[in-house]
């Protein structure tokens, strides 16, 4: 195995354990009312979550979400910060019920 291909993979083990903890953070955001994924990632911010409001924190993890059916588009507006076109989600009832058990099946 190339060096490379290591430490990818330990990148990628370390990183799972923080991907639960974002997809159960967004999750309890989005449970609060439909948002943008830089609105969820000021929010995170603003509750000392991540480092910034880069919405790269949280934009992967709601791709995620959504292919998972726990999210899903609900609209696209106009976002505040950036005055660019962006997409609005919505927690599913699949993903109130993560969030009221506070569990996600394992991510591998």
């Amino acid at each position: 195995m190339k060096i490379a291909q290591i430490t990818r993979q330990l990148s990628f083990e370390d990183i799972k354990p923080k991907k639960k903890i974002r997809y159960m953070q967004i999750l309890d955001r989005l449970s609060t009312g439909n948002k943008t994924a830089k609105e969820i990632a000021v929010e995170l911010f603003d509750l000392g979550f991540i480092p910034s409001t880069e919405r790269n924190y949280t934009a992967p993890r709601l791709t995620e979400l959504e292919k998972m059916g726990y999210v899903e588009e609900t609209a696209k507006k106009k976002c505040e910060y950036t005055g660019k076109a962006v997409t609005v989600y919505k927690i599913t009832q699949k993903g109130y019920e993560a969030v009221n058990y506070n569990h996600i099946p394992r991510v591998d």
